[in-house]
């Protein structure tokens, strides 16, 4: 069994996720960000290896023929997929991971893996979220405006998660998403797995 937990963070577009996830990391030991392989090209700054796996549409439909993902999806025209192998492997070691990925992928995350937790990050408004899209000068306006319309049938699904954590006040949302992490490490479960030894006394 697992000691690691499974946490899926989404949001729609501009929602400042990627910010919160950065931010708790450097906050909480044992945690890291899964890193998914994209078919997209790397934005300004982006790294192979680092921010995504970068591959072929061809190479990515073979690791799909190979069944090497624990999801995939198509956002926006590329296809985004989540290594089965390499979220095992960090949770084995103890090591919660997050999975930065839409609606979509995290419904068939759900289903192969029940126990995971699910997160669902909301700008406080559709306004302030188009100036977070607008602020990024990376994506022309036809880019911005698809995105809001994506960005409204995207938080509909806000209800599917288990947690809704509302990034207004950036600090605030941090806190928020560190509170959720930690409170699963406290389970009762996760703490009798990982201080087994330590409980002897109580279960002898």
């Amino acid at each position: 069994m697992n000691t690691g937990s499974l946490f899926i963070v989404s949001a729609p577009s501009g929602a400042g996720k990627t910010s919160l996830i950065r931010a708790v990391m450097g906050r909480l030991p044992r945690l890291e960000l899964s890193v998914s392989t994209t078919t997209r090209a790397p934005r300004p700054g982006e790294q192979d290896g680092v921010d995504y796996h970068f591959v072929s549409r061809e190479d990515f439909q073979k690791q799909v023929a190979d069944d090497m993902f624990l999801e995939y999806a198509e956002v926006f025209d590329h296809f985004y997929g989540t290594s089965r192998r390499d979220v095992d492997a960090r949770l084995e070691q103890d090591v919660d991971v997050i999975l930065d990925i839409d609606w979509q992928g995290a419904r068939t995350v759900r289903r192969k893996q029940p126990d995971c937790v699910s997160i669902f990050v909301l700008p406080p408004s559709l306004d302030a979220l188009e100036q977070r899209l607008r602020s990024r000068g990376q994506d022309s306006e036809a880019v911005i405006q698809r995105r809001m319309a994506e960005a409204r049938e995207q938080a509909t699904h806000f209800g599917e998660y288990d947690y809704l954590v509302i990034n207004d006040q950036f600090e605030t949302a941090v806190e928020d998403l560190a509170s959720i992490i930690r409170s699963v490490r406290l389970k009762t479960a996760r703490q009798q797995q990982r201080h087994a030894s330590m409980l002897d006394w109580v279960l002898a």
